[in-house]
């Protein structure tokens, strides 16, 4: 392999679609360029962007695109929220000193969204409806720019405010992280002596510890829904209701979160490709650099084990990443996709306005400009200089990163966000699949990509469903889930790039079965796909390419490249090589790589089956590994179950 890097920028001084950006500072972010006068750039375009879709008293911005399953009435209050957030944060950040006419449009915006008579008036809280999500946005913005807005409001229009607000109190949320909205918005209520309830403030904060499984992970509800809810919602939000609480926030409480806060960003910093690209894994990815904002969340809590120039370095990567694929878009909007716009990544939920969750990456603005995350220089990130394997127990994850091609792949044994048995719920392509990385992301709304399928005589692939977690306590992952009635137990064991899969499968001779390695995808060209006897490859013109195996159980295969247009959130041209078999074997052990590194071998690599029915493994480099066979009914490891376990 090639030596691990630190990415720098390929021309720092040129970005697309964002005129007079400050010019890049390599001395004090050496691996990025990027500096707070760029957060505050990009700030500044995004607010600008959204100016032609206000309405004229400033309470809505209807942006173009399909409305959302709560209406244009609701998303048109999504758009002031969600912008009042990002507004706050540059108006505190600077002290202030920013063009008056900000502070005015959302103040005026304000008053004609409170007034219950007028014809700007917003939607009220109500019973699990969506302005109770935009009510906690406006809550936290109102606290963290209230010396220069709050403060600065008739006593009609404050009390127009708490009154809306103020819906909230004795209405029911949805057992999620809105439980946490209430919190938010109560707590400002309290903040500024208007009625909240102290009972319902302290019943979500205890509904949070209900959902922590250590290691500082949350799921969001009940269920396995791990995500990065965790990062920009279930983390986030304790850190700002104690901001706003201040005195009146239980200590214990407090320290507790930040402890938490402090664990999750020891691993969150593995979640960002050289980059930038955060790993494309779970819902409401249409946020983007909101996956940034536990990292200076953890900064203004005082909660980060992270130096303050690898902060820096994660954010600004992320905020550079997605600037140098085209967002915002021409017009400084926030499209409804991932770079270009691309429905597939959003929810019923989703409006023209969702996107502007993503102001929650600008919460680094609230820390001052003296800080060490802003004054200190920049330090590579995890993947920048070493490899890196990672075992996630509580979400049955592993995390294993190249510092060659700067990627980060995260195998899933553990995550599939259906609700608590015996409920069921169709499949999602980003929580249903076997692996999800920085440089690749799933075909959407189904594809072969990281799937073992049973297939139906029509052809027709059977879902992974539930997915039932053994172990991911260090060394493999497995996990087993049901498809068309037949347990399939799958280990995977990593190295570098390389991961191999062991499956075993109860299903009855002669059962068609397929499997796809990654997806790559291109805007510009098809990728070039090889195949020969049991493998098969497809490959982007700047190298990325995946590549598929069969190391046992495949003779016979078939190894094809399955090629779709405009199913891939990265790019319109998209192939996974896959191998398919006719009558599938109680034992198949595969080999998938998803690499930019031209050294990487995907030769070599072997498998076999020892007397007590263990494999062991050959992979490409020559180490070896050894695979002990699960249990069919065993819910942990062979052996004594390792320490630390959740």
């Amino acid at each position: 392999m090639t030596a691990p890097h630190v990415s720098l920028p390929d021309d720092p001084t040129q970005l697309p679609n964002l005129p007079g950006l400050p010019p890049t500072d390599l001395a004090l972010s050496p691996v990025t360029g990027w500096t707070r006068a760029h957060w505050e750039a990009i700030a500044d375009r995004l607010l600008d962007g959204l100016l032609p879709y206000a309405t004229p008293g400033f309470a809505q911005y209807r942006l173009p695109g399909p409305a959302s399953h709560s209406g244009p009435w609701s998303d048109g209050l999504e758009g002031f929220a969600r912008s009042f957030l990002l507004a706050a944060f540059r108006i505190a950040g600077s002290n202030g000193r920013v063009a008056p006419a900000l502070v005015e449009r959302y103040a005026t915006g304000l008053a004609a969204g409170t007034d219950p008579h007028g014809d700007e008036r917003w939607p009220p809280i109500t019973d699990r409806a969506q302005p109770m999500v935009e009510a906690a946005s406006i809550a936290i913005a109102l606290h963290e720019s209230r010396r220069w807005l709050w403060d600065h409001l008739d006593d009609r229009v404050r009390g127009q405010v708490a009154d809306w607000l103020g819906g909230f109190v004795g209405a029911e949320v949805n057992d999620s992280n809105w439980r946490l909205f209430q919190v938010i918005t109560e707590e400002f209520l309290a903040s500024v002596g208007a009625p909240h309830s102290r009972a319902e403030i302290d019943a979500g904060l205890a509904r949070l510890d209900d959902w922590y499984r250590g290691g500082g992970w949350y799921t969001d509800g009940d269920g396995r829904k791990f995500d990065y809810y965790n990062a920009w919602a279930l983390h986030l939000y304790p850190v700002l209701w104690a901001r706003i609480a201040g005195a009146r926030a239980d200590a214990a409480t407090v320290d507790r979160h930040r402890t938490r806060l402090a664990e999750f960003l020891a691993v969150h910093q593995h979640f960002f490709g050289s980059d930038g690209a955060p790993v494309h894994q779970g819902r409401s990815l249409t946020y983007r650099f909101a996956t940034t904002a536990p990292l200076w969340a953890g900064a203004l809590a005082d909660a980060t084990p992270l130096p303050p120039g690898r902060t820096r370095r994660l954010a600004s990567g992320a905020l550079r990443h997605f600037a140098e694929h085209g967002v915002p878009d021409e017009r400084g909007l926030l499209t409804l996709g991932w770079y270009r716009p691309f429905r597939p990544v959003t929810q019923r939920y989703s409006g023209p306005a969702s996107p502007y969750w993503a102001s929650k990456a600008f919460l680094g603005l609230l820390l001052p400009e003296t800080h060490p995350v802003w004054t200190a220089a920049e330090e590579p990130g995890p993947v920048d200089t070493a490899d890196t394997t990672l075992a996630l127990p509580a979400p049955g994850w592993l995390l294993h990163s190249t510092a060659a091609d700067g990627i980060v792949r995260l195998v899933n044994h553990g995550s599939d966000r259906l609700p608590p048995p015996p409920a069921t719920a169709d499949d999602s392509p980003h929580y249903a699949r076997f692996a999800y990385s920085s440089a690749a992301a799933p075909e959407t709304p189904t594809g072969p990509d990281n799937h073992l399928a049973l297939l139906a005589p029509d052809g027709t692939p059977s879902p992974r469903g539930r997915i039932h977690p053994l172990f991911a306590d260090g060394g493999p992952a497995a996990s087993w889930h049901r498809a068309r009635g037949h347990r399939i137990e799958t280990v995977s064991v990593v190295r570098g790039p390389w991961e191999v899969r062991v499956h075993h499968l109860d299903v009855p001779p002669g059962t068609p079965v397929r499997e796809g390695g990654w997806a790559v995808a291109d805007d510009s060209a098809p990728p070039v796909a090889r195949t020969g006897p049991g493998r098969a490859t497809a490959r982007r013109a700047d190298g990325l390419t995946s590549a598929i195996v069969g190391l046992y159980g495949w003779g016979g295969a078939e190894a094809t490249v399955v090629r779709a247009e405009g199913a891939n959130a990265v790019g319109r041209h998209s192939a996974t090589p896959c191998l398919e078999l006719g009558g599938g074997a109680p034992l198949l052990v595969t080999l998938v790589v998803l690499s930019a590194d031209p050294d990487v071998s995907l030769t070599g690599a072997s498998a076999s089956v020892a007397a007590d029915t263990s494999v062991e493994i050959r992979f490409p480099d020559g180490a070896r590994e050894r695979v002990p066979r699960v249990s069919p009914r065993s819910e942990s490891p062979p052996g004594p179950a390792p320490e630390g376990r959740s």
